[in-house]
């Protein structure tokens, strides 16, 4: 209780590293990245002779625990924005109890405020629950962050001088995960001689990676593969590493040893474009192009951070992998990343499919030639290169798996989209606990579906061959279908 007894505002950060936000429609509550909003900030009122607290919302609504089923079968219930006639209704309160170096808060049924992960809807949605599994024990704890409020000022005029911090649609737009508008203000300080030299050995050591590559794929910070897409123009991101639109071949640029170019499958170059991705906003499109003459729209410069890299145009923009709602989801753009929360966006895992043969290097292509027949006269040599020499390629193994995770009774809602990801394991229990870690479940059962009677049955001792395109269906061990499939004996 000590946490809100000390301070008049806070905000509340889950375990997702997400903040409690209550939305603009002035009833839901979600979970959101954005900090600055004054939509995370929550005011503090006691309960009169009691140990518990009302929180209340920059709309003037409390948050409030309902007794509705967030999801039909499930145990969770919704956790909304109210105004009740009295403070003295039991739903608007609070107890917290403390657990560590952070706190549950309780609603009046004993039940749990509660941050939930995993695939939509659950992603970003709270709801007042009691976590059953060791995986989402933590779901229920929060850190609490207070925050200043003038002592003699009003919960109006507060909000009032927070606005004028965070403008509506800067919120907005960071509440999507897009970049921030031009007129943002932004200044960076003059490098100083040991940053310059710092940067130096950074270009240095991610060309490394790039000299001896003819083909690689990279992974973005959002755990999905940059694609070509099929249209022969756009530039997506999709988890699917092992199609022939997530390779890029490596060209180096004449003249520049520290500067490569990306060719996609089709043979068009990942080209950073002048035209804005949405009107308003820095971020500017990425595509497929085959210049006429090979520019310096084509041309990105590697360079290294931690174990991964970053690509800068010539004008000093990064590829950006977006992240967020649709527009934002699975775009990529160009950009300088201005927020925190989002400067992961341009760093890249490069993963080489194929090694360049040691008796080949790129060929120079003069910019008064065009590309194609270049292109071609390379890609025949390297060829002939790599038949004399029998050079040994790594090629990176996978297989990709699709699934959708079953409710309570293990049926599946049609409008329920089906995922995927690139499975790299041998069994059964690899890819259980590949699953659990791409769905933030513990204790899940993988089955898949008799076509004969449609009934669930679980994988137990193998996999089919890699050839078998999976479809499976994954059960939380401790739902209803899952405990049947147990008392039958049909789980190992």
């Amino acid at each position: 209780m000590e946490f809100f007894t000390k301070a008049r505002a806070i905000k509340l950060r889950s375990h997702n590293n997400k903040y409690l936000v209550a939305d603009d429609d002035q009833k839901t509550i979600r979970q959101s990245r954005n900090s600055s909003s004054t939509k995370s900030r929550w005011i503090i009122e006691l309960v009169e002779g009691g140990s518990s607290i009302r929180l209340k919302s920059c709309h003037g609504f409390y948050l409030t625990a309902t007794s509705e089923s967030f999801l039909l079968g499930m145990t969770g219930n919704k956790v909304i924005q109210s105004q009740p006639d009295s403070l003295k209704e039991l739903p608007i309160e609070w107890t917290p109890k403390r657990v560590g170096p952070k706190v549950e808060l309780r609603s009046f049924g004993g039940k749990c405020l509660r941050a939930n992960g995993g695939p939509p809807p659950w992603r970003n949605s709270v709801t007042h629950d009691e976590p059953h599994m060791n995986s989402t024990l933590n779901w229920v704890l929060w850190d609490v962050e207070p925050i200043e409020v003038p002592e003699n000022g009003s919960m109006k005029e507060y909000l009032s001088m927070m606005s004028t911090v965070s403008s509506v649609s800067d919120d907005l737009l960071s509440e999507l995960g897009s970049p921030v508008s031009p007129r943002s203000n932004y200044n960076s300080p003059r490098p100083s001689f040991m940053e310059k030299n710092s940067h130096r050995f950074s270009i240095n050591k991610a060309i490394n990676l790039f000299e001896n590559a003819k083909a690689v794929r990279l992974l973005s910070h959002h755990g999905k593969y940059l694609h070509a897409d099929e249209d022969q123009e756009s530039i997506t991101q999709d988890r699917d590493g092992s199609s022939k639109t997530a390779r890029w071949t490596v060209e180096f640029v004449p003249g520049a040893d520290k500067v490569i170019r990306l060719r996609s499958y089709n043979n068009k170059y990942l080209t950073a474009s002048n035209i804005p991705f949405l009107r308003g906003l820095s971020g500017r499109k990425v595509v497929l192009t085959v210049p006429h003459r090979l520019d310096s729209s084509v041309e990105w410069e590697p360079i290294h951070e931690g174990n991964k890299v970053k690509l800068r145009t010539r004008y000093g923009q990064f590829l950006r992998a977006n992240n967020g709602l649709p527009h934002w989801r699975n775009s990529v753009t160009h950009d300088i990343p201005r927020r925190t929360s989002t400067q992961g966006w341009i760093l890249w895992s490069v993963d080489i499919l194929e090694i360049l043969p040691k008796s080949t290097r790129p060929q120079e292509i003069s910019n008064n030639e065009t590309p194609s027949t270049k292109i071609q006269e390379q890609e025949q040599e390297q060829e002939q290169a790599q038949a004399k020499t029998q050079a040994q390629v790594k090629i990176v193994d996978g297989r990709t798996i699709y699934y959708k995770i079953a409710d309570e009774s293990g049926n599946i809602e049609d409008e329920v989209e089906e995922m995927c990801f690139t499975f790299r394991g041998n069994g059964v229990e690899d890819l259980s606990r590949q699953l659990e870690e791409e769905i933030g479940i513990e204790d899940l059962i993988v089955c898949s579906r008799n076509p004969l009677n449609g009934k669930l049955f679980p994988l137990m001792l193998q996999l089919p061959p890699a050839s078998v395109v999976l479809h499976l269906i994954v059960v939380p061990a401790d739902s209803k279908v899952g405990r049947d499939l147990e008392r039958r004996g049909m789980v190992l």
